[in-house]
């Protein structure tokens, strides 16, 4: 099952250092896409209610490219096992400046259509995006699996303070307010789109190849899914996006609704933000030395304890502490879940594989967000966390489950 690179070598075979070349400038594309992802949550309602008095509409194109990955995630990964990662991502990065084009067009126009179909276009981007963690496994050696997760995921450290650095600097550039900022996303993913021409990724794999990289036939995709391994991971990654997502998008309502200034909400972001990409720098070193199932569990753990946080109260500390320990019990429940599911396919496979699990996880994000305000406008910041604590209970009893099952101590041994 070793893959093949275009010198006819396998991951195993490379350097340690060209190894490093590959992920690191894979981590630097996953930084400047990420922060246009973040230049867009930062301008997308301010920008709406510019020309739009319906501020409950605000947020529409950003629940749009949650809906548009759902529907890319199938078209994206297809793409990329028929014609190799490189030319698929470098497509999605044309397909963002193609978003982020209309979104300011949108907004110049003051037509709300055409920002929220931005939207939904950027939404193949963003997709292509989230696929750069499974890219990581097929440009490092197999014991380096957990660790080229982890590492293209410290990315999103870059991002979460590059991102609202551009946006702050664009917002007033041009008028009306906030197209700098949809002409900075625009070149971001054009930057993309050249740093990806200098990774050396794999050749495509099919399941039609007969070369011994493609492993053996590929199965039926029910087949794979059902695999208790496959379950337990891709229920995880829910889990961990969708109480992120949840808690995340109310958090900055809970903070201005109990009285605290707007400044806190940004501030708090941002430490849920560094929450979640820092420990991206050891997660993957954790699980190399420890196992993938307890960084799980301790992911879980965290992300109970950041609920338990914001149930003891509504002051900026407790938000603040809430908010941090709940991105760090994202980053080991969500790189943990990203490297079993990696462990579920043949090569030949990963293609509907991890548009499967993506289409689920990031089902779930959709879900959760558009939910969120809704929620905690209607029932308050302690019914959300208390309905978390249901989620986080089903992803420990099934993790719990699969590391009492003797195939997958076996595996894990």
């Amino acid at each position: 099952m070793a893959l093949q690179t275009p010198a006819g070598t396998t991951p195993a075979e490379l350097t340690m250092a060209e190894s490093r070349r590959n992920l690191f400038l894979l981590a630097c594309c996953q930084a400047v896409g990420q922060a246009s992802n973040t230049m867009m949550f930062t301008a997308t309602a301010l920008s709406v209610v510019t020309f739009m008095e319906d501020r409950e509409l605000a947020t529409l194109p950003i629940t749009l490219r949650h809906l548009g990955i759902m529907l890319s995630v199938f078209p994206a990964a297809l793409l990329m096992q028929r014609v190799g990662r490189r030319l698929g991502f470098q497509f999605g990065s044309v397909v963002g400046m193609l978003g982020a084009a209309l979104s300011g067009y949108g907004l110049h126009q003051a037509d709300f259509v055409l920002m929220c179909l931005g939207g939904l276009v950027l939404g193949y981007a963003t997709a292509n995006l989230q696929m750069y963690r499974f890219a990581a496994v097929e440009l490092a050696p197999p014991e380096m699996r957990a660790k080229a997760i982890s590492w293209v995921t410290s990315g999103g450290v870059v991002a979460g303070v590059l991102g609202p650095s551009l946006a702050r600097w664009t917002h007033d550039q041009w008028v009306p307010l906030y197209i700098g900022t949809y002409a900075g996303m625009v070149v971001l993913h054009m930057i993309v789109l050249i740093v990806m021409a200098f990774i050396r990724f794999p050749p495509p794999v099919r399941a039609s190849d007969p070369t011994p990289a493609a492993g053996p036939p590929a199965r039926p995709l029910w087949e794979i899914a059902t695999q208790p391994r496959f379950l337990v991971a891709a229920l995880s990654g829910m889990v961990a996006y969708g109480t992120m997502s949840f808690l995340m998008s109310a958090s900055p309502l809970a903070i201005v609704g109990c009285g605290l200034p707007h400044t806190e909400a940004h501030w708090v972001i941002f430490l849920h933000v560094m929450g979640m990409f820092v420990p991206s720098f050891f997660t993957g070193n954790l699980i190399q030395r420890f196992g993938v199932t307890p960084i799980m569990l301790c992911g879980v753990a965290l992300l109970l304890s950041g609920v338990a946080a914001g149930l003891m109260g509504m002051t900026e500390w407790h938000f603040r502490i809430a908010l941090a320990v709940n991105g760090v019990g994202w980053n080991f429940l969500f790189v943990g879940a990203t490297t079993m599911v990696t462990s579920t396919y043949h090569a030949s496979e990963r293609g509907k594989t991890q548009a499967m699990n993506d289409f689920m996880v990031f089902g779930t994000t959709a879900t959760a967000s558009f939910f969120a305000g809704v929620l905690q406008e209607r029932m308050g910041w302690y019914a959300l966390n208390l309905f978390s604590l249901s989620l986080l209970a089903v992803a420990l009893v099934a993790i719990i489950w699969l590391a009492l099952q003797p195939a997958h101590r076996k595996a894990a041994a």
